[in-house]
């Protein structure tokens, strides 16, 4: 399944603890083991939902930027997505 929109897109990475090396164009993480990072993207123009492995769905969201995230999902994540989305149907404003 494959959705897009138009719109602008906006991409915030904020890492905490996190060290990389880069060395001859490639990048390694050389910190501590307890790196974190939160990724947000907004304004997406394309989301895609696809098998992903033997047991998982990959679910892929892309802005018109050229930013985008991928999830690798259990079903079971994957139907409690799809169940919070359709009970926010009558909520939320199409735009």
């Amino acid at each position: 399944m494959v959705a897009r929109a138009d719109g602008d897109g906006m991409l915030t990475l904020d890492l905490e603890n996190v060290m990389l090396e880069l060395d001859d164009g490639t990048i390694k993480h050389v910190g501590a083991s307890d790196a974190a990072a939160a990724v947000s993207l907004y304004d997406a123009t394309d989301v895609e939902v696809r098998p992903f492995g033997d047991s998982r769905v990959k679910l892929a969201v892309a802005d018109g930027e050229g930013n985008e995230v991928e999830l690798a999902l259990t079903p079971a994540q994957a139907e409690s997505i799809a169940a919070d989305i359709e009970s926010l149907e009558g909520n939320i404003a199409d735009e």
